[in-house]
Parts: structure tokens; C-alpha cells; sequence
């Protein structure tokens, strides 16, 4: 491979890798928006396509959260841990995304 190829695909997989990081914090916003209205009792009737939407968000964040839930974050009533887990999460992926990208 040519180094100008070997660049190239280096800077692709650094903006893959910054676009992912960017869409998983951002489903954990949403999960941490959807709990708060939830817990204020907001109740949405029954619908599938929203079922399926907390489904997903709950699925997707739940076991990276989990790793942090081990830790004591909560401050009364306050849980950090989502908090926490975007920054190590913005932290750790603008690290090796700098790492890729040379």
C-alpha cells in the first residue's frame, strides 16, 4: 500500500471511530432524557414504536453503564454515573481516535 492510501484510510478510520463515539454519547443523552421523564411520571400510553425506541436505548447503554454503576456516584437522590461514563467515554474515545489518526 502507498503511503498517501495508507493516510487516507488511517484519517477514514479516525472519523469512523469520532462518529461513533459522537452517536453512542448521544443515546446515552437520550436513555438519561427518557428515564428523567419517566421518573417525573409521565406516563405515554402503551405504543409499540415507542416501546421499542426505550427497548433500544435501554438495550444500548445498559451494559457500558453497568461497568460504572459499581462505583458509588450517586449523590442522594442524583445518579452520576451517566455523567461519569460520557466523559470517560469522550476522554477515552478522543484518545484513540488521536491514536489512528496519527
Amino acid at each position: 500500500m502507498t503511503p498517501v492510501v495508507a493516510d487516507s484510510a488511517r484519517v477514514q478510520v479516525a472519523g469512523f471511530l469520532d462518529a461513533l463515539v459522537t452517536v453512542y454519547i448521544i443515546i446515552i443523552i437520550a436513555w438519561v432524557v427518557a428515564s428523567l421523564v419517566f421518573s417525573l411520571g409521565v406516563r405515554v400510553p402503551y405504543s409499540r414504536p415507542l416501546n421499542a425506541v426505550l427497548d433500544f436505548l435501554r438495550d444500548c447503554t445498559e451494559p457500558y453503564l453497568r461497568l460504572f454503576r459499581r462505583l458509588p456516584l450517586r449523590v442522594g437522590p442524583l445518579d452520576l454515573t451517566p455523567m461519569v461514563a460520557i466523559i470517560v467515554l469522550a476522554v477515552g474515545g478522543n484518545l484513540v481516535v488521536n491514536i489512528v489518526h496519527g
